[in-house]
């Protein structure tokens, strides 16, 4: 503690200077009796002395005044040191109080952390183990899907946690039995399916009271849909697009059903699973990162499809009515094939062997081409598609690495997208090109076999005509 020092006062350095300060006064209502008399009319002699003589007055005055004024603050000064240095000593005692009150507390409180220490013992420890479980289970509890239907589990185990590492308070029995209680009913909770009323944000925002089905600590249903949960809220909201039918479909046995065992679409992973699958792009999302040349694509495979379609009926037509007209072949019918080669054969009943034979040949060749019309479309489209395809994929891996150039490689996952979407193209090359091929492996093959129907029916029709000129003959 700083000692404050004061001397007495020089009672001849005050006088020094009041003397030097009536000086300056003097000095200064000279000054301005002269800048008076300057700027004033010329006065007599007699009155410049009556002048004099007159401020001389009011000055010894002034002077008197002041002296008076220092003299009474010379006595407050001095009654203010004796105040102040009366003031010291009683705080120095005190000081000195103060400091062998701590020393004596201080004591008190070592002894007592002792004392504290030899009667915990093995406690110590168990303190500190409580203090590492509930220090755990308070993130677990936060996490936990339980965590709904008994909110302030989290708070209460970060209370006990900070009690425990605290020296100057002890937990209670009843507060260590809570805690085993928590983990206990959050064991339990964990294997059962359960239902409740919560609140839930739908996907418009709204928050809803409604009837809430929790899988043990892994999923939550409601409605027919999905539900995640925000740790940080501690709220459940839907997810903002529905996973795969297959999995919705198993929402509404578990929703109904209060016993017994029904199929349903879990989720082990608490959650992550079930929002990949979200993310997951669905077809027409795909279709959509094709761009252009998708669309393209798809309109040359309807386009084709409609062709083989088209093209299927015609042949399965011809086929019956050239199967008719096979059981009938002495009726010839124009509205078949067959039937126009067998009046070909029936309008030249005279002519020569060779004759009939070029006459049923160009009867044929006429059929032919009308049972493979349009399919060289199918075919062409079936080689373009995956060309095509490769195009797209070409130019959507020129775009990804151009945004690498741009951007960099410092995430792996747009990079990955980027080159995913390039290949859709590809994708849908194939999904059109495979297709085509069997259809029109298809048409051709069965207009292949009409065309040997008719060709087998002129032989034998040639072979008929020949025995007819041999009998003849």
């Amino acid at each position: 503690m700083k000692t404050l020092c004061a001397s007495p006062i020089d009672s001849s350095l005050v006088t020094r200077i009041l003397v030097v300060s009536i000086s300056i006064a003097l000095s200064a209502s000279w000054l301005m009796m002269g800048q008076a008399a300057i700027a004033a009319e010329p006065v007599s002699m007699n009155e410049l002395l009556e002048q004099v003589k007159q401020g001389r007055g009011q000055d010894a005055a002034a002077n008197k005044q002041r002296i008076e004024e220092f003299s009474s603050n010379k006595t407050q000064q001095v009654k203010r040191l004796q105040e102040t240095v009366s003031s010291r000593v009683t705080e120095e005692e005190h000081s000195k109080s103060l400091e062998l009150a701590f020393e004596e507390n201080d004591k008190k409180i070592t002894e007592s952390e002792n004392a504290l220490n030899e009667r915990l013992g093995d406690l110590k420890e168990l303190f500190g183990v409580l203090q590492v479980a509930a220090a755990e289970a308070s993130g677990q509890f936060e996490s936990s899907l339980t965590h709904v239907q008994y909110p302030g589990r989290p708070e209460f185990a970060t209370n006990l946690a900070q009690k425990l590492g605290t020296t100057g308070k002890l937990v209670s029995i009843e507060e260590i039995e809570q805690f085993w209680f928590e983990l206990q009913r959050e064991m339990i909770e964990s294997g059962k399916t359960v239902k409740f009323e919560g609140k839930v944000i739908t996907t418009d925002g709204e928050e809803r009271d409604q009837s809430v089905t929790r899988v043990g600590l892994f999923n939550t249903v409601s409605n027919g849909k999905y539900l995640t949960f925000n740790a940080e809220t501690g709220s459940l909201s839907e997810l903002s697009r529905d996973p795969q039918t297959r999995y919705i479909a198993t929402i509404s046995g578990v929703e109904s059903t209060n016993s017994g065992i029904v199929p349903f679409g879990l989720d082990v992973s608490r959650g992550q699973i079930l929002s990949r699958l979200v993310r997951k792009a669905n077809l027409q999302e795909r279709i959509e990162q094709g761009g252009i040349i998708g669309y393209i694509i798809l309109g040359l495979g309807a386009f084709a499809l409609l062709i083989a379609i088209w093209r299927l009926l015609v042949l399965f037509f011809s086929s019956v009515a050239i199967s008719g007209q096979t059981r009938k072949l002495d009726k010839p019918s124009k509205g078949n094939a067959l039937g126009r080669v067998i009046q070909v054969y029936h309008n030249h009943p005279k002519a020569d062997l060779e004759t009939m034979e070029l006459r049923l040949d160009e009867a044929v060749m006429k059929e032919t081409p009308k049972f493979t019309r349009f399919l060289v479309f199918i075919k062409i489209i079936a080689v373009a598609a995956p060309l095509l395809g490769l195009l797209g994929t070409v130019t959507g891996m020129i775009n990804t690495f151009q945004a690498i150039t741009l951007f960099g490689t410092g995430d792996p996952q747009v990079m990955a997208g980027g080159i995913s979407q390039a290949l859709v193209t590809t994708v849908l090359g194939l999904v059109v090109a495979i297709p085509a091929v069997l259809l029109f492996s298809l048409a051709s093959g069965r207009a292949k076999r009409l065309s040997q129907v008719l060709e087998e029916q002129a032989v034998g029709m040639i072979a008929e005509h020949s025995e007819k000129r041999t009998a003849v003959a």
